[in-house]
């Protein structure tokens, strides 16, 4: 059962499970730039703005109706010369970032852009929003801290997971502890039982409003949509739940969703780089577009404003060590040829405008920043996912379909989503364990090591898709191969063998998928492992059986589970009088009608 998820999200779809059972949820709207589909608004009220700035002047004591943000931008180091004229033209500096030369203030006053951009000093001033800055700003609440549900579900192989050879890179490396992965998102939930053990309080904060908050929990989730993402890249290796693609790093969480509409605006991520440009951050996750412009054009001067504001934050963090991964969005859109963009300004009244490839969509076209495009199982290109030949960097796991991510959500609780908000963190797991693997490597080695080390995919017959084998728009580079990108080899020669190709499984039929195995010596083991991920709607229909070369048949499910969705385990088979080079087939046998399902992956380990 599924729910969907706004166009503003980089996710789309939501299921939601806790100690076995399934209900539907529908997450926040305001994430990068999801699927189609995203619509629930939060609740929850964030945390804001507490932590003191390096550009000195007066905070209002109050809020008041009509407030908005400017972006205001001088040279680096020179944001102190400026802020009397703030003050003297009607605003108030909220927060300072003297590093790069921005400054966030605050103004009810409709002049106040065009007086500042006369000011000696100012060299761009932009709104962030057209819209008011909340009341909350000014006297932030915490997020809820959700009470927490046990689980029993254990960890088993997942499609994801198996399609980006994580499993295997396990054998290489789980990620160092020393490798800090920034998710900057609608918060985390850090009490979950598969974040906890991996979560850095520490390095943790709010930077919802475009100020610092590092107050305990100001980071939490005001969705679901950061805890999904969080899990994806580091759920600990604990035998519960998941696992996530870089088990043994360290997850800090900096919130950058505002409450209520869980937009993203400029200043918020510009808090957010700088933070993690000054905490250590080796990688950081981006699933959301800067609000309130899909694109951000350069011939405006507002929108100007937020580029170069969001590219100095940008630049600041990669300088100090940090690689930003983020994702493509999920409108199907050409980002190399870009025409027009109807869903902005997204706080307001959207407008329809045409646009040129000099606007961009922030962070994730900024110079430096991995673009991610999403995949469904099999390795296609999800049906949502933007593209654009040179704009694409990378391709992974994003879902699509029936078939979506399955990660951690607040509360304890497990579920599903899709989008380029789920492929995103799978890269952002795998630089976190090159950066493991490899502690001197500085960003751009991480960023050229993903590329270089990804499967190559070639367009399909699309003609969307432009470029070549090796480097097109809707795979970049390729799919990223965490065993490959830590050293290893893809696949264990002789050792491991899959099928990622889908097989319907229709009712009351029976359907085969099969794995040819060669170059392994003698006989199967004693412990063949059976990967299985099969999609169906009512598992007790189905009766599973793995078929030896020489017809041989093991049973590995029969008719149990009921009414449960899917079988996605790995199974233990004693083969050992089989021969292991021939024909292996994984036999499925729908016994009933009206739910029916497909084959959508398996493997077997020697």
């Amino acid at each position: 059962m599924f729910s969907l998820i706004s166009s503003r999200l980089r996710s789309s779809a939501i299921a939601v499970a806790a100690l076995g059972t399934t209900v539907a949820l529908a997450a926040p709207a305001g994430l990068a730039q999801a699927a189609p589909n995203d619509t629930e608004p939060v609740a929850a009220r964030a945390a804001g703005a507490t932590q003191s700035t390096t550009t000195k002047a007066a905070v209002p004591a109050a809020w008041a109706a009509g407030t908005r943000a400017y972006l205001v931008i001088t040279a680096p180091g020179g944001t102190s010369a400026v802020t009397g004229a703030i003050t003297s033209n009607g605003g108030s500096v909220f927060a300072g970032y003297d590093a790069i030369g921005v400054i966030v203030a605050h103004s009810t006053s409709a002049s106040f852009a065009a007086s500042m951009r006369s000011v000696s000093g100012v060299q761009q001033v932009g709104a962030t929003r057209t819209s008011d800055v909340p009341a909350d700003a000014y006297n932030p609440a915490l997020p809820a801290n959700p009470a927490q549900s046990a689980t029993t579900l254990t960890e088993s192989n997942r499609w994801d997971m198996t399609q980006i050879k994580a499993e295997q890179a396990w054998a290489v490396t789980t990620g160092s502890a020393t490798v800090k992965v920034g998710v900057l998102d609608t918060g985390v939930d850090d009490q979950h039982q598969d974040i906890a053990p991996n979560f850095n309080a520490a390095d943790s904060a709010s930077c919802a409003y475009g100020k610092a908050d590092a107050r305990t929990g100001a980071w939490r989730d005001v969705g679901t949509h950061g805890t999904h993402v969080a899990g994806t890249i580091a759920a600990a290796k604990n035998g519960k739940g998941v696992i996530g693609v870089a088990p043994g790093v360290k997850i800090s969480s900096v919130r950058i969703a505002e409450p209520t509409s869980s937009l993203f605006f400029a200043e918020n991520t510009i808090c957010g780089f700088m933070w993690a440009g000054d905490h250590g951050f080796k990688v950081t996750n981006n699933s959301y577009y800067t609000d309130p412009w899909q694109f951000n054009c350069p011939d405006n001067l507002d929108q100007a404003a937020i580029i170069e504001g969001v590219r100095r934050a940008q630049v600041y963090a990669e300088g100090k060590g940090s690689l930003q991964v983020a994702a493509a969005g999920n409108s199907n859109y050409d980002l190399a040829n870009k025409t027009t963009d109807s869903e902005s300004p997204n706080d307001s009244t959207p407008v329809t405008r045409t646009i040129t490839n000099a606007c961009l969509d922030i962070p994730t076209e900024l110079p430096g920043v991995v673009t991610v495009a999403s995949q469904a199982s099999g390795g296609a290109k999800a049906s949502y996912s933007n593209f654009g030949n040179g704009v694409i960097d990378v391709a992974a796991p994003g879902g699509d379909g029936s078939t979506q991510v399955y990660s951690t959500l607040p509360g304890g609780k497990y579920g599903n989503m899709s989008g380029t908000s789920m492929a995103s963190p799978h890269v952002a797991g795998v630089a976190a364990l090159i950066a493991s693997t490899n502690p001197t490597f500085t960003p751009a080695q991480i960023r050229d090591q993903l590329g270089a080390q990804a499967t190559d995919r070639a367009c399909p017959s699309d003609s969307r898709c432009k470029g070549t084998a090796t480097k097109n728009g809707f795979f970049g580079e390729g799919a990223v191969d965490a065993l490959k990108a830590v050293g290893g080899s893809t696949p264990p020669p002789g050792k491991y063998f899959e099928n990622l190709a889908d097989v319907t499984i229709v009712d009351n039929g029976t359907v085969e998928s099969p794995i040819t195995v060669s170059g392994v010596t003698g006989n199967a083991p004693a412990t063949l492992k059976v990967g299985v991920d099969v999609r169906h709607t009512y598992i007790g229909d189905l009766k599973v059986d793995l078929v030896a070369p020489d017809g041989t048949v093991y049973t590995v499910h029969n008719r149990t589970g009921g009414g449960t969705d899917n079988i996605v385990q790995t199974f233990t088979v004693n083969a050992s009088s089989e021969v292991a080079n021939g024909v292996w087939k994984l036999r499925v046998n729908d016994n009933a009608s009206q739910d029916t399902g497909k084959i959508d992956a398996w493997n077997l380990t020697f």
